[in-house]
């Protein structure tokens, strides 16, 4: 019998060693399961995209900036640099260079701004050598609006608690007096009245308010790319306004502005910040066509170190490349690559994820196109 138990042990490691192994592979496949061949194949064509878009310089998803829409100019670098650094004068010389740019004034401003809404000694500095200058008082105003607005978070409100609901009001508040003061300091300047435009969308300024707020600011500067854009967030529906409102809004800023301005961007934007259909029908319409060849003629016409150029190059690369122009996308994308904070790659959790998925597969369609031409 003792014999026939050895026989039967032996006889059963095997099996139990078999058995083992099947509930191991069975495991292995509940959590880890093997991708199906379509899921390989799509694999092996990003893969591909990838490295074709590699051969042509194009840079990698960890290589994008997602901070920027565009590089800096040089001096801009070196004044952000020189007030992390506690030195605000190269600031405040950059701005007084600027003059009535209104443009630059604006992005380099908020560009400031925000730095102050992370550490603001350098500005109080500025502030106490300089009790009154118009430059200090615009980048105190638009760092309050900024500080707000990050005290808010970028959730949707029912995401907002209560604590964040009322700093963000409370700041808000706070911040129309530096808009008047800086608005008072400098008389012609749009610039405090543009920031004014996120302390409406903000407290709910209703819309003959915003009226009265959008006529202080065309007065001074019919054009101004970073006002018609913050106006537009106000009239979208999911702030203050419509989606008629907000493609009525944009329609008639672009209509009546001259090229170079790049407010032809507007009904894209709209556009974009309206579509909820899953496919690109809605994309290819007659009228997105005629949109998208009106932005391609501002872009043209723009003074190439427009601070703004690039966000209208980013949407171009994005709506060609959906309108399956992808040679055309494939040049907006040459111009923009490795900068991504920009629509309509921003609202992406994987901003440069997204955009490379974009890009490679325009790159990919653009080779195919042109292989097949040949």
């Amino acid at each position: 019998m003792t014999v026939l138990f050895w026989i039967l042990g032996i006889l059963a490691v095997p099996t139990a060693i078999f058995l083992l192994w099947l509930l191991w592979v069975f495991l292995k496949e509940l959590f880890s399961p093997s991708p199906d061949d379509g899921d390989t194949d799509a694999d092996a064509e990003a893969a591909q995209a990838a490295k074709a878009a590699a051969k042509l310089g194009l840079l990698p998803a960890e290589r994008q900036n997602t901070e920027l829409a565009a590089p800096l100019p040089e001096q801009w670098t070196a004044a952000l640099a020189a007030v992390r650094g506690g030195d605000w004068q190269p600031a405040a010389d950059l701005l007084a260079a600027v003059g009535r740019d209104w443009d630059r004034r604006s992005a380099l401003a908020y560009l400031l701004a925000d730095r102050a809404a992370e550490e603001d000694g350098w500005l109080l500095a500025w502030e106490a050598a300089r009790p009154d200058d118009p430059d200090a008082a615009v980048v105190r105003a638009r760092s309050t609006v900024i500080l707000a607005w990050k005290i808010r978070g970028a959730k949707a409100a029912k995401y907002t608690t209560r604590e964040q609901a009322e700093g963000f009001h409370r700041t808000l508040t706070s911040a129309r007096a530096e808009v008047a003061r800086a608005a008072a300091l400098n008389p012609d300047d749009p610039t405090p009245f543009v920031a004014e435009i996120w302390v409406a969308l903000g407290l709910g300024y209703p819309n003959a308010r915003m009226d009265e707020l959008w006529t202080e600011i065309t007065s001074r500067a019919p054009h101004h790319y970073e006002a018609h854009f913050s106006a537009l967030q106000y009239w979208c529906a999911k702030w203050r306004g419509s989606e008629r409102l907000a493609r009525e809004f944009a329609e008639r800023a672009a209509a009546g502005a001259p090229l170079g301005s790049l407010l032809t961007v507007l009904p894209l934007i709209a556009h974009f910040e309206h579509d909820e259909s899953d496919d690109t029908e809605a994309d290819n319409t007659p009228e997105m066509r005629a949109r998208v060849e009106a932005a391609l003629a501002d872009a043209a016409a723009a003074d190439p170190s427009h601070p703004r150029l690039p966000e209208l190059r980013h949407l171009l690369a994005y709506y060609l490349h959906l309108q399956g122009r992808n040679e055309a996308a494939l040049e907006q994308f040459r111009l923009v690559d490795g900068h991504v904070n920009a629509l309509p790659w921003r609202h992406d959790s994987d901003m440069a994820g997204y955009y490379c998925r974009v890009r490679n597969t325009t790159v990919a369609l653009a080779e195919e196109a042109a292989t097949a031409g040949v």
